[in-house]
């Protein structure tokens, strides 16, 4: 995810598809040479700048010594953090999580494709067409890294279902879903103390933030946490 960046002198934007799903709205826009997703009118992201999605998996890479780590990335979004771990030989199994139909589409056959680059089509990346909040909660195979960008942080939501995923139960959850040692890493668009103690409060260790300086406002972050 992004805060919505400065736009001053750029072209108007242009909505190429809009469509109703279970969770509202969502519409992917170009404006100039670039695309946005737009969910319930509150702005995601866009293929201005990938820097903060590629760390995200960089990050969680870094922590891990396990040869061929299995990863879930929670949220598909513009694509650059799977097209990041695909490109990444180190990696097994990949999973990806999208609740939302349209945006899945628009990397198949849409202009998302370019920017995901066909990484739906690698044999280790499984797509997995499902609310990420409710799949972790569920039993099932668990990962070596997760690592989650589906809001705009832990304290802004893109929608109310997600809060619980920040919580005491879904931080539980999450942690169940990490193999011994595994990384959980969550994008935020501004460091989260409150984040952070919840974290240790659920059990996890070597809890520490990464920052990436962006052009105007607070830097974007990537929480770490280890399952010990």
């Amino acid at each position: 995810m992004s805060v919505l960046p400065d736009r001053d002198g750029l072209d108007a934007p242009v909505t190429l598809h809009r469509c109703e799903g279970p969770y509202g709205e969502v519409a992917l826009r170009r404006r100039g040479e670039h695309f946005e997703i737009i969910a319930n009118g509150c702005f995601l992201m866009d293929t201005a700048d990938g820097r903060s999605e590629r760390l995200l998996i960089q990050a969680a890479l870094d922590e891990l010594s396990a040869e061929r780590p299995s990863v879930l990335i929670g949220g598909l979004g513009v694509g650059f953090s799977l097209a990041y771990a695909a490109a990444e030989p180190r990696w097994g199994r990949i999973a990806v999580a999208e609740r939302e139909g349209a945006i899945i589409g628009w990397h198949r056959s849409g202009p998302l494709a370019a920017f995901s680059e066909h990484a739906l089509d690698d044999p280790r990346v499984a797509v997995l067409h499902t609310d990420l909040v409710e799949y972790l909660r569920a039993e099932g195979e668990t990962y070596d890294a997760l690592c989650l960008d589906i809001d705009n942080g832990p304290d802004w939501t893109v929608t109310d279902s997600n809060l619980g995923l920040y919580g005491p139960a879904g931080l539980a959850a999450a942690r169940r879903r990490l193999a011994p040692g595994g990384v959980l890493a969550v994008w935020s668009a501004q460091q989260s103390a409150a984040f952070e103690e919840a974290l240790r409060t659920a059990g996890f260790a070597e809890v520490h933030t990464l920052e990436i300086p962006v052009l105007r406002g607070v830097p974007d972050v990537v929480h770490l946490a280890r399952r010990a």
